[in-house]
């Protein structure tokens, strides 16, 4: 039995604990028929990444689930991996080659995958290390990147099964496009941001010189590209100017005024200027009109003006294009009016560039069949989604869902297995699509025999292959003994933000290829902010670095902070003071730890093992604790089952911390020197602390293998017993429901009724909490009377007190101080125990000091301004002080009150 030591430090025990794991292989599930199995798949960080908040909540809410489902007794696989994030990573090694002034055409394709290749082997593995450090109970055995050779695979298989069924196709339509990084963006890849502009009012005159139409538009310079103007057919301004034909400013061209009941009448003039080429709803209004209106390109994919916007135009990037467009049209008197206007305007996800709508051939997935199965799913409940109330965000979604543009024209990621005959060019070839898919390289054309193939030069959405995730990385389309015994998997845990993205595209990717949900459960969890509820930015500067923090207070501090405090639909207000406090429970644990071994007698020559065993008959306080141990551990596997990690995570903090090391552990420190009740009181320590350390361990890994290896085993009868005999805490049992003693807390409950009381008492009238006072117990039962008499010697030993009397007829003593509880009363008489004038002395100027702090916040919450511009958790938080000031005001005045009284 080893010897702790004084104080925990996670330096070095973290490292050693998580080899020793997974050496052992305790990560690695046995992958056969037998056994109750249960999965989940990491939702794979880009492997550009590095760990941040986000990543911490995710993969330690996994980790406690994992662990406990270990424990439960389940075949428990949880597979790791990275993404290979197409934009993300393509980006960071054109920067990298942008500071050797080479760009990646130059260097070739080829060529650059293997640049991305060796970049990935080098810094690929950053965010999978740290993933490690925070605990994560992974098999990394089974790590997975989406353009792994078996991932590819699957990849390959969908798509061309997709194709042959007519549900991937092509299509020339408007997408939205990034300058810079040069390729299509789906819906979900663009962020609109509020940004202040002009709303430009243009006249646009008749071609027949019988006036003017005004339009107003954000974006003048696309008037190069109008091909026509629209109107409302019932807005009574407009209805006899629809047919009339506009002669367009800068051109010279002429446009017709045509009808849709899709304008706003009440946006701008009611008349918007159509540019089916670079607006989407402008392509729509085109693609309404019969015949439909022309397309004309007048911005290019570089975002700079095209020969079709005029000669004096072409090459202009689009902002410049605008001023230039502004100043001529000023110059013709054009310009009716401008004024200030805020929109939402859309953002490439990644480089955060301004996108532009651009009309561009891209592959799709007609997605309309597949998200209706993806609906009936959740709606049958086969798939439940916590908390609930993100199911009316997913129906909404997949309700107005649209063909998924898949293809992207960048060189990192899955190219698209789609070749085309060149013998096309020459009619030599008779193939009616010109387009070959195949899950391998074809030699020839399968029409004409031609070898001149040459491959689609795009690359898949990397959500593409994300979707495959749950099936793939289980090695499908082979069917092997993991995808069997493992899919569906069990529970998704990840972030509201991708469940477009990702989760609604698993949803319909695992039906339609495995015939079943890729989960059965959606745990959608909070985002952590900073302390005032502000969302974390680095343009802020209130982003907190995990890493930092686990270095400064040990990952078990860490993650319990992250549980303590994800409660369902509510975000993470998180600060470092409150890891702190964790770091505090993690020391009172230790030091409970080491109370508990500094009293036990090892057996002779056996250092692990102590000759103790259960008595048949247990104190009041020993059956008091078993019983709350027992309610604790069925309060515990109640909320992880409903994923109430915050619930479960207090319910244990409440009990180590207050109701085993305050209540006790104190209760037992004079039992102990009893030698009838030394060995009922060792054993109960002794169970409860180990038990405890199996409940905790889910959520703090490290400092309950630490100890959980330092305490001795238990001998009784001959044998040794501990409730797990097994070689680490990882592979142990979790705690079951077990037998109560209802009585033992029933009566307990009146003993630290009567203690809290007294040291209400003391502690607000600064009473040394040593002092030997005499104390009067007025119950308003019998039962309570006669629980408290019998156990006088429980309430004397914590509470200091020197003499007590109980009795329902007790009468308040003349000049005491009283506290009521809910069922009792409690008075110390104070003559000679105070002196009174230094204690009024004292609570006035308390009082000045809450009074003046109580002014500053006054002003505070009656300033329009303050109310108005701080943030709403910033205003709640100042009220609720304002309320704990006042509440604190009228305790120091009711203390003052009973100290004048006793005075006069």
């Amino acid at each position: 039995m080893a010897e702790l030591n004084k104080s925990y430090t996670p330096e070095g025990i973290e490292e050693k604990w998580y080899e020793i794991w997974v050496s052992r292989g305790y990560f690695k599930p046995e992958i056969n028929p037998s056994g109750k199995p249960y999965s989940i798949v990491i939702p794979p960080p880009n492997v550009t990444g590095s760990l941040h908040m986000g990543h911490a909540l995710n993969v330690t809410l996994q980790d406690v689930l994992a662990r406990w489902k270990r424990m439960c007794g389940f075949k428990v696989l949880w597979v790791p991996g990275t993404d290979h994030a197409g934009i993300a990573t393509q980006n960071v090694v054109e920067r990298q080659l942008a500071s050797e002034k080479i760009t990646r055409q130059q260097l070739g394709r080829d060529a650059f995958i293997e640049r991305v290749w060796k970049w990935k082997a080098e810094y690929g593995g950053r965010i999978i290390h740290q993933l490690k450090s925070m605990g994560a109970s992974c098999d990394w055995s089974r790590e997975r990147f989406t353009l792994d050779e078996g991932l590819s695979k699957a990849v390959k298989e969908v798509f061309v099964r997709l194709y042959e069924e007519g549900l991937i196709y092509q299509d020339n339509r408007l997408i939205n496009w990034c300058p810079r990084c040069h390729t299509a963006l789906s819906d979900l890849e663009v962020e609109h941001e509020e940004l202040d502009g002009s709303l430009t009012h243009i006249r646009y005159p008749f071609s027949d010189g019988s006036g003017h139409l005004t339009v107003a538009t954000t974006r003048p310079e696309t008037m190069l590209g109008d091909t026509a103007v629209a109107v409302n057919p019932a807005d009574e301004r407009y209805k006899d100017l629809i047919g009339k034909t506009i002669s367009l400013p800068l051109t010279d061209r002429n446009i017709p005024v045509v009808s849709d009941t899709a304008v706003d009448m009440a946006f701008g003039t009611g008349a918007v200027k159509v540019t089916p080429a670079h607006d989407f709803n402008d392509e729509a209004i085109a693609k309404r009109q019969s015949p439909s209106l022309p397309f004309l390109i007048v911005i290019d994919d570089n975002a700079k003006m095209t020969p079709e916007a005029g000669p004096e135009y072409s090459g202009l990037d689009r902002y410049e294009c605008r001023k230039r467009v502004l100043i001529e049209l000023r110059e013709l008197n054009l310009i009716e009016k401008e004024e200030k206007h805020r929109h939402a305007i859309g953002h490439c996800y990644r480089c955060k560039t301004m996108i532009e709508p651009l009309p561009t051939l891209q592959w799709y997935v007609n997605v309309q069949s597949l998200a209706k199965d993806a609906m009936n799913v959740v709606r049958e409940k086969k798939i439940r989604i916590s908390p609930e109330s993100w199911e009316n965000a997913y129906f909404g979604w997949m309700e107005n869902i649209k063909d998924w543009c898949i293809s992207r024209q960048i060189w990192w990621g899955h190219r698209i297995p789609a070749w085309y005959c060149q013998e096309m060019q020459n009619a030599k070839c008779k193939m009616q699509k010109g387009i070959i898919v195949s899950r391998e390289t074809p030699k020839e054309c399968p029409f004409c025999g031609s070898q001149k193939l040459v491959q689609d030069e795009d690359v898949l959405d990397t959500w593409f292959s994300s979707a495959l995730w749950p099936f793939s990385t289980l090695g499908w389309p082979e069917g092997t003994p993991e995808l069997k015994a493992f899919y569906p998997t069990s529970v998704l845990v990840t972030a509201f933000d991708i469940l477009f993205f990702w989760v609604a595209r698993m949803i319909m990717m695992g039906l339609k290829f495995m015939g079943d949900v890729p989960f059965r459960h959606v745990y959608i969890h909070a985002i952590i902010r900073d302390a005032s509820g502000q969302k974390m930015s680095k343009s802020k500067g209130n982003v907190v670095d995990p890493l930092v923090l686990i270095e400064k207070y040990g990952t078990d501090a860490f993650r319990f902070t992250l549980c303590a405090f994800a409660a369902q639909g509510r975000d993470i207000k998180f600060s470092e003071e409150r890891v702190e406090g964790y770091r505090h429970f993690v020391n009172k644990l230790w030091n409970a730890t080491r109370f508990i071994m500094m009293n036990i007698e090892p057996v002779s020559g056996q250092r692990s093992a102590i000759s103790i065993k259960r008595p048949e008959k247990l104190d009041l306080a020993s059956r008091w604790i078993l019983t709350r141990l027992s309610a604790t551990v069925d309060e515990v596997n109640t909320a992880l089952d409903d994923y109430r990690f915050n619930d479960a995570a207090n319910s244990i903090y409440q009990f180590v911390w207050h109701e085993f090391c305050d209540w006790y552990i104190e209760l037992s420190k004079s039992e102990i020197q009893n030698p009838k009740s030394r060995d009922g009181v060792l054993w109960c320590l002794l169970h409860t602390l180990e038990t405890s350390l199996r409940l905790l361990h889910p959520f703090m890994p490290y400092v309950t293998e630490e100890i959980w290896q330092n305490i001795p085993k238990i001998r009784a009868e001959g044998r040794e017993q501990r409730a797990e005999s097994k070689e680490s805490i990882v592979i142990s049992d979790y705690p079951r429901s077990l037998p109560g003693d209802q009585k033992a807390e029933a009566e307990m409950s009146y003993v630290i009724e009567a203690v809290t009381g007294i040291r209400t008492i003391k502690g607000e009238l600064n009473i040394p909490l040593s002092a030997g006072v005499k104390v009067s117990i007025k119950t308003f039962s019998d039962e309570a009377a006669g629980i408290l008499k019998d156990n006088l010697y429980y309430i004397r030993r914590l509470s200091r007190a020197a003499e007590i009397e109980i009795g329902r007829d007790i009468t308040k003593p003349m000049d005491s101080a009283a506290c009521v509880r809910a069922s009792m009363e409690i008075y110390i008489p104070l003559k000679g125990l105070l002196n009174i004038d230094t204690e009024i002395d004292r609570h006035s100027k308390e009082m000045k000091k809450v009074d003046e702090a109580m002014a500053f916040l006054d002003s505070k919450l009656l300033s329009e301004d303050f109310l108005q511009r701080a943030p709403e958790a910033v205003v709640k938080k100042e009220k609720a002080k304002y309320g704990e000031l006042a509440a604190k005001k009228e305790r120091i005045k009711e203390n003052i009150k009973k100290l004048k009284g006793m005075a006069g």
